[in-house]
């Protein structure tokens, strides 16, 4: 008779998966966070409040004012401020609180970040779940992550000041960019440590294709920040011509990151540029997903049915835009906060395909 053959595990190597798996959970809570801490990011744009606390205390403000007299006092400082003289003068103490607790609530969310991620690294390595190859990486995220901090209050201050009713479009967009750069580079961590070998799908061209597609979309992703920035989303409240035009007027020596009818009209090409390599690329993932591994197959239609949903929102952001109250959140601001929460989940899709058909000729 032939022996039986034995399946035995290595208890170190299943031990080693958990220990792994357990990380990249503590890592995607992380990526979670992240994107809602990008949404009342939004929130805090589109209701104006983003320069309603006037001081960096990474300690004391971590509570919002707690007596009238320091309500009183951060008031007073609000007041100093072009954004104030020239906008929001008829504002009251209970004005001025509403757009507070929206950008103390920002800065709160990303103390929390801190907080999670500091707690959580001190708990795996103190119960040894850390291995070699996660030292740099981690390195790498705490490092990025205090780089966006600092870039949020060069943002912030760029509007501090008796003339600017708002920050920099350009430092809006550094910090929104560097805000999707922190969250591609936690997924993609968690990726590594999650998602066994045997059920990636490595493809060299599809891998090449998705880069292109997820370079262009940090191009994009940049000038949706302008748009916002700059209230673009007005200076064409059309579609789908662009205030009567495929190419509208006007447009000729002015900035293309600074003129609102040369960003949008960019922000617009993009985005049909960009769903086009997206339909290219899942027809031909499509196509060879025949003899590829379950979790690819389920993965590669995020990126096109998220796509439309997102030009779709575009398209209603712009059509709601003119009947918009600036400044507070009705429709107009539901809809282009909808907008900025797909664009995330494009991006997440696109970087979880990309990380499945990573070739093996690429290095890691």
């Amino acid at each position: 008779m032939r022996a039986a053959t034995l399946n035995i595990e290595d208890p170190s190597a299943t031990e080693t998966t958990r220990k792994r798996k357990a990380v990249a959970r503590w890592l995607l809570s992380g990526v979670i966070m992240i994107m809602i801490l990008i949404l009342i990011g939004g929130i805090t744009r589109l209701t104006g409040s983003g320069l309603s606390i006037t001081k960096w205390e990474p300690v004391k403000g971590m509570l919002p004012p707690l007596t009238d007299k320091a309500w009183e006092e951060a008031f007073a400082s609000y007041k100093e401020l072009g954004q104030y003289r020239y906008l929001n003068s008829d504002f009251t103490l209970s004005d001025f609180k509403e757009i507070f607790f929206w950008e103390w609530f920002h800065r709160f969310w990303a103390r929390m970040i801190g907080i999670v991620f500091a707690v959580g690294f001190v708990y795996f390595y103190v119960k040894k779940y850390f291995d070699k190859e996660m030292v740099v990486p981690f390195i790498i995220l705490f490092a990025l992550g205090g780089l966006q901090g600092a870039i949020g209050w060069i943002m912030v201050m760029s509007g501090l000041n008796p003339e600017d009713l708002y920050v920099s479009h350009i430092k809006l967009a550094m910090h929104f960019t560097m805000a999707l750069i922190v969250l591609t580079y936690t997924l993609w961590f968690a990726l590594k440590l999650l998602v066994p070998k045997e059920q990636r799908a490595p493809n060299r061209k599809q891998y090449i294709f998705l880069l292109v597609i997820v370079g262009l979309l940090f191009v994009q992703l940049p000038y949706g920040a302008f748009m916002a920035g700059l209230k673009a989303a007005s200076a064409a409240p059309t579609w789908p011509d662009i205030n009567g035009a495929y190419v509208p007027e006007g447009m000729r020596g002015k900035s293309w990151v600074s003129a609102p009818i040369n960003v949008h009209f960019v922000h617009r090409q993009l985005a049909y540029l960009l769903a086009t390599l997206i339909f290219f690329w899942f027809g031909n993932a499509v196509y060879q997903a025949r003899k590829s591994t379950r979790l690819f197959r389920r993965a590669l239609w995020w990126p096109m049915i998220l796509v439309v949903v997102q030009i779709a929102l575009g398209v209603l952001t712009v059509l709601t835009v003119a009947g918009s109250i600036p400044d507070t959140f009705g429709l107009f601001q539901l809809i282009a906060e909808m907008h900025q929460m797909v664009a995330m989940l494009l991006l997440v899709s696109l970087v979880v395909n990309l990380y499945l058909v990573r070739s093996s000729l690429v290095s890691r």
